[in-house]
């Protein structure tokens, strides 16, 4: 054998050893025994970081529903179709006449990551069926005879929509959020075609990797929520390609000024913020929101948690208010350490936690689910055991607090056999069922007790305001990161 044909061979072995030792530790790497309930909760565990250069992979085939077949709702419950042939529907959004609007969309394209990372990103989308060009349409779901299942459907909007989202409805308009803008178009209810130009309301970052844009009116109907993803899982694009991201933008509709409309962050630092709901007892806004990968497979645990206005939840640069991520290389802004926030609540690592409601008036799930919000988690791509892939139900006590671990209202999207959907939003019927979209197995799902009564509304939480700060008390060493020492001098 000549010596080039050695080196050759040589060469080649060395080739496909290295990308067996990828595809192995992609596919097979970095499991975990511990129980996810360790990592839920208002007290999880945060353990120490496993950080992954190359992100483990934890697919699951799409074998969508056969006839007949159901996920397992939780006792005293009961699942049916409300709708079913849908291409990937995502979010829901139910008007007040009781019509129903699901946008069918996926990712617009080059929204995934670069480089290696991006690679397997997009294998990992074509695999689990979420490739492919999106249908970018609002559709109309009408139950015009009041059985539970939606007899007729209507495809409200195309034109004009990329990879739309978030959906509000208040004051004769019709927000629409695709991933690069909010629009706004005049809709009378029982309309089945949305037609006219829309205006718009503000620019988006466009794509990303993180492009949905979810959208809530305030109950008074004057200002809009909008939640903005990163581009990143932890800054590695440059804070250039993060700006407006990571956020919850505020948007005051109410007034307008040289065809704009005032806007403000509301909150940062929030990787990648999805459900939006007003907690029903406190008058909160409350978010779930997705923490960052490659960490390993028991950080971090994504989050439920109200939002002040003002908050910093810490991303990139911190997690769980005190754990600084040493991967990040971006200068860190001056103070933040001292006024990160602390989520309230757990939701388990990776388990892509997304749309999210309240309980309340009208709702018919039963006492035990009468307080709290229910929490579509669409399932991990990177943890092995998975984790996510159900519904949730997180109980809130009398002060509207979160408590306990979660409750599963919706299993059995995934078995041995793979993944027959996976659940991304949850949104109320007008009956007080929950209804939750399925964009893998392309079905709205529709839950309930039959035997419940509607809900009354939470009772309200008051309390009395904080009296002022008259006088300075405390350790005035506190408004300072390093404590003074004895004898210390401090130079201005």
């Amino acid at each position: 054998m000549s010596p080039f044909a050695k080196k050759f061979l040589i060469g080649t072995g060395v080739v496909v050893v290295g990308l067996g030792a990828f595809t192995g530790w992609v596919w097979y790497g970095n499991p975990t025994s511990e129980p996810i309930e360790q990592f839920e909760g208002t007290k999880p565990r945060i353990v120490d970081p496993q950080p992954e250069t190359i992100p483990s992979v934890s697919l699951h085939k799409p074998i969508g529903w056969a006839a007949g077949e159901v996920p397992k709702p939780a006792p005293g419950l009961t699942v049916t179709r409300f709708a079913e042939g849908l291409d990937h529907p995502r979010t829901l959004y139910t008007l007040p006449n009781g019509d129903v609007l699901v946008a069918l969309t996926q990712a617009p394209k080059g929204a995934e990551g670069h480089g290696i990372i991006g690679f397997i990103e997009k294998l990992a989308m074509g695999f689990v069926g979420a490739a492919g060009q999106p249908a970018d349409d609002i559709v109309l779901l009408r139950d015009s005879k009041g059985t539970g299942h939606a007899d007729q459907r209507f495809v409200l909007r195309h034109d004009g929509l990329e990879s739309p989202s978030g959906m509000a409805y208040g004051n004769g308009k019709l927000y629409i959020a695709n991933d690069n803008a909010v629009l706004a178009f005049d809709y009378k209810l029982g309309d089945t075609v949305l037609t006219g130009t829309p205006v718009k309301v503000m620019d988006l970052p466009a794509g990303g990797e993180h492009w949905m844009r979810n959208l809530l009116l305030s109950p008074d109907g004057k200002k809009l929520y909008v939640a903005i993803g990163s581009s990143s899982n932890i800054g590695e694009h440059g804070l250039k390609a993060e700006e407006g991201r990571a956020m919850i933008e505020e948007i005051d509709i109410a007034k307008i000024g040289n065809g704009k409309w005032p806007a403000r962050p509301y909150a940062e630092g929030m990787r990648n913020p999805n459900g939006l709901a007003w907690n029903p007892s406190t008058g909160e806004l409350w978010a779930t929101v997705n923490e960052r990968d490659q960490l390993g497979p028991n950080l971090v645990p994504d989050y439920l948690s109200n939002v002040p206005v003002g908050v910093h939840y810490g991303w990139p640069w911190y997690y769980w208010k005190t754990k600084q991520d040493d991967r990040v290389d971006l200068p860190i802004p001056e103070y933040l350490s001292d006024y990160v926030r602390k989520p309230e609540y757990a939701l388990g690592p990776h388990v892509a936690a997304l749309g999210m409601v309240f309980g309340g008036a009208g709702a018919r799930m039963g006492e035990a689910y009468a307080n709290g919000a229910f929490i579509a988690r669409h399932g991990s791509w990177n943890r092995r055991p998975p984790s996510g892939y159900d519904v949730v139900f997180v109980e809130f006590d009398d002060h509207g607090n979160p408590q306990g671990l979660p409750k599963p209202i919706l299993t059995g999207f995934l078995d041995e056999k793979g993944a027959h959907g996976r659940p991304v939003w949850v949104q109320w019927a007008k009956d007080g069922a929950l209804l939750v979209s399925d964009d893998t197995g392309g079905i709205i799902w529709r839950v309930i007790d039959p035997k419940a009564a509607p809900a009354v509304a939470p009772k309200p939480v008051v309390t009395a305001p904080l009296p002022p700060q008259l006088d300075l008390k405390g350790d005035p060493n506190r408004q300072y990161t390093v404590d003074f020492k004895r004898d210390q001098k401090v130079r201005e």
